[in-house]
């Protein structure tokens, strides 16, 4: 198959990664990988309002990455795709090369 037989599969992807695009809602992904959290948790997490971290939160929720369940008046968020973690966890080196290579560069005396 080629690229526009899966045209749609690759859109889908797209959207997730732009999902991923900020570094807030990255934050947001690993955090809820140490269990679910209600908005209040993750907006004091993160010092935001609540009204900020409800949009990203609505973001990570419409591609799939996460996923709610309200209880009484609270909703509490989880991650729907685990795995997402793997990738992060994969360029861990390639972040951490870029940050070195970053810190070299302001160091540097000319």
């Amino acid at each position: 198959m080629g690229y526009k037989e899966d045209e749609e599969k690759y859109k889908e992807w797209a959207n997730i990664l732009k999902a991923l695009s900020y570094p807030v809602r990255l934050y947001i992904v690993e955090y809820l990988s140490s269990g679910e959290r209600s908005v209040g948790e993750i907006g004091k997490k993160l010092h935001l309002d609540l009204s900020t971290v409800s949009r990203h939160l609505s973001t990570l929720r419409r591609v799939g990455i996460i996923k709610d369940e309200k209880r009484g008046n609270q909703v509490f968020y989880s991650l729907k795709i685990p795995c997402v973690l793997n990738f992060l966890k994969c360029s861990e080196d390639v972040v951490r090369e870029n940050l070195e290579n970053k810190l070299k560069f302001l160091d540097r005396k000319d």
